[in-house]
């Protein structure tokens, strides 16, 4: 680790992409308090920092696995541009949200348990089981890991991860579901609970 950490930007690409998982981690604890900050400076709310800021990196994974990553020695723009793009799309998708009328809605919005605030208990522990998920990821193939990532943090369609890996989309359906197989099996072995509340 403590070579890696001599190395520029461009040798840690290179090594990740080359299956040296311990590289990414170099980049991620070069850059993680610049990214973080970038984004706090722009959404000013700690949680929603935090998604983003998880959310960037799983998909700077994604970007650098598929080989996106364009050689240029500009590990940290790169990775703030993914973070501006995340934080974009937040943004549209609340305005999206706010725009919603009761009319056009398929369900009544206010009487409707599942959009009632939680309690800071509750959203404590679904900030907990949120975070086991993420961690129980990584223990997953990585082909899985890669369909989970897409489907969860990129909001792609089946059809759009099939096209993206090149496989069938019933290939990429049944490595979704054997990654949930996978990760309650995981649960199970390190007693996590994963029912949201």
């Amino acid at each position: 680790m403590k070579q890696l950490v001599n190395l520029t930007d461009t040798e840690l690409v290179k090594l990740y992409e080359n299956g040296n998982n311990k590289a990414f981690e170099v980049l991620l604890y070069r850059y993680q308090e610049k990214v973080y900050n970038h984004i706090f400076l722009i959404v000013r709310q700690r949680e929603l920092t935090e998604d983003i800021f998880q959310d960037t990196f799983f998909k700077a994974i994604i970007n650098l696995k598929q080989g996106n990553y364009v050689e240029s020695g500009k590990f940290l723009p790169w990775i703030n541009r993914i973070a501006h793009n995340l934080i974009i799309d937040h943004f549209r998708r609340q305005k999206n949200e706010n725009n919603i009328s009761v009319d056009a809605a398929e369900y009544d919005v206010l009487n409707n348990s599942n959009l009632y605030e939680q309690s800071i208990e509750e959203n404590m522990i679904n900030e907990q089981i949120l975070s086991d998920v993420v961690r129980l990821i990584y223990f997953l193939p990585e082909n899985q890991q890669e369909v989970v990532r897409m489907r969860i943090f990129q909001d792609l369609s089946f059809k759009e991860i099939a096209d993206l890996t090149g496989v069938s989309i019933n290939t990429a359906l049944g490595r979704m579901r054997y990654a949930l197989l996978n990760i309650r099996r995981l649960a199970e072995e390190h007693n996590l609970t994963l029912e949201i509340k």
